[in-house]
């Protein structure tokens, strides 16, 4: 009896010295990851900050315009942001904020001397005696660069306050450390009490504890108990779950940020082109057309004029494009079929078919549920896309227009693909494609598509380049059905 006990200790004992390893182990690497992820967010932010600083001050910088670059540095410090300078092309800082004037350790410290590309970026947290006490900040760099030129102006350098990254990592560690206790006291209760069921729970545990310790949130350990092992296994599928989400979410919000202020730099792009642009062009435009119409000129310098109506006619269009692309407006939603919106946006292109000898080739499943869209945006997406595989494929060329239906109530899909057999575009290129002014075509503005992915991510839905085996290139677009939309 007395050995029996004593083997049954012993085996209590290893098994919960196992299970207390197991659960310090894939906690100390969530923590690591975590205080990455915060600390990598924080840089993002501070880079996000830094650009925009940069962004501002390149005109003021290359017309060395220092009393502006003092007021319009001042007025972008908040309470995160401690100081920031910004520095000349030789390292020597030309402006800093107030809260440093004095202090040469900081402003002469340029980290960017050198060479540099527009990519480069210098981060590094460091302790800073500031507002009488020591503080933690991350210290970030980054180079200023006017577009078109390979020359470094300046540089900008900020410092940010780590004081609630902090805290927040405080709080992740105190949370992980809760779990922790709470894992070793199920542990405990669960190799005291069932120790002779002990080796098959742990293994289960052992291999899912090392997929999340690899970074694989996704995983889920099997429960086949209502014991504390179960417990144990539903503790890390919630935290794991958690953390996946927390993950997606803080990435999602990351791209909505970026995105955002693309879209407000647009914006105010958009609106200085048409105050400042727009007026005179339809100046330059009608007195143009009034002395073609004259028709006293010389046949060359006709040529010439007609030239420069063609060129007020690209800047005319690019600014409606430009206004269109960043002009949010309420969708007019009604009931179409796939098939309708298609068959309208082909007939549009239908002449143009007809002179390149292209060959449609459309496949509509049957039965497919109507769609609760704003069918003149729809269109505008479908008959971008058609447009670029015409431009994309040769004489004799071949377009596949295909919709289908996936996924299971209440969230199915219709998928629409569009693929050519043209020249393709670089997977390098996939994601790029879709950012605003990117192109891969001779001509054109790079807004059709931003377009195409705004529209359809207002309807709730995705637009992306697939893979495909044959040359040429394939979008698919998923639409949400009407129960969903």
């Amino acid at each position: 009896m007395s050995s029996r006990m004593s083997l049954r200790t012993r085996l209590t004992i290893w098994v919960t010295v196992l299970i207390v390893f197991l659960v310090v182990a894939v906690l100390w690497v969530i923590q690591v990851r975590e205080v990455d992820t915060i600390f990598e967010e924080q840089v993002n932010k501070g880079v996000l900050i830094a650009r925009n600083a940069a962004d501002a001050n390149l005109r003021l910088l290359l017309a060395y315009d220092i009393e502006e670059i003092q007021s319009d540095l001042q007025s972008r410090i908040d309470a995160k942001v401690l100081y920031a300078v910004i520095y000349d092309r030789f390292g020597t800082p030309v402006s800093y904020t107030n809260e440093i004037a004095d202090r040469k350790e900081i402003t002469t410290e340029s980290r960017l001397q050198g060479d540099a590309n527009p990519d480069s970026v210098y981060a590094q947290p460091r302790d800073v005696f500031f507002g009488r006490r020591i503080q933690r900040v991350l210290e970030i760099e980054i180079p200023i660069f006017a577009k078109g030129s390979q020359d470094k102006w300046g540089s900008v350098k900020i410092g940010l306050s780590l004081a609630d990254t902090q805290n927040e990592i405080r709080k992740t560690r105190l949370v992980l450390i809760l779990i922790g206790i709470a894992g070793f006291g199920l542990g405990l209760s669960g190799a005291t009490l069932l120790s002779r069921r002990i080796s098959r729970p742990i293994r289960g545990l052992a291999e899912g504890t090392v997929r999340i310790s690899r970074g694989d949130f996704s995983h889920r350990i099997a429960i086949d108990s209502g014991d504390e092992f179960g417990d144990l296994a539903r503790s890390f599928n919630d935290m794991t779950a958690r953390l996946l989400d927390t993950r997606e979410r803080m990435e999602e919000t990351q791209k909505k940020l970026i995105q955002a202020e693309k879209l407000a730099q647009i914006g105010r792009l958009a609106a200085t082109i048409a105050h400042e642009i727009r007026n005179p062009l339809t100046s330059v435009k009608l007195n143009i057309q009034k002395v073609v119409e004259d028709g006293r000129l010389p046949a060359l310098e006709m040529e010439h004029l007609a030239i420069t109506q063609e060129g007020v006619v690209q800047i005319e269009k690019f600014i409606k494009e430009l206004l269109n692309f960043t002009r949010v407006s309420e969708l007019q939603r009604a009931h179409f079929s796939i098939s309708q919106i298609l068959d309208e946006s082909l007939k549009v292109m239908a002449v143009f078919f007809r002179e390149k000898k292209v060959v449609i080739e459309k496949r509509i499943e049957d039965g497919l549920p109507e769609i609760n869209v704003d069918g003149d945006k729809m269109r505008q997406v479908f008959l971008n896309l058609i447009r670029n595989a015409w431009e994309a494929v040769g004489e004799g060329g071949r377009i596949k227009i295909g919709a289908t239906l996936c996924g299971e109530a209440p969230a199915r899909q219709i998928r629409v693909r569009i693929s050519d057999n043209g020249c393709g575009i670089p997977e390098k290129d996939w994601e790029n494609i879709f950012e605003p002014f990117f192109t891969t075509k001779a001509s054109g503005f790079g807004l059709g598509l931003a377009n195409a992915r705004k529209i359809i991510e207002q309807h709730k839905g995705t637009v992306r380049v697939v893979r495909k085996r044959a040359p040429g290139t394939a979008f698919e677009v998923l639409i949400p059905c009407e129960e969903d939309a």
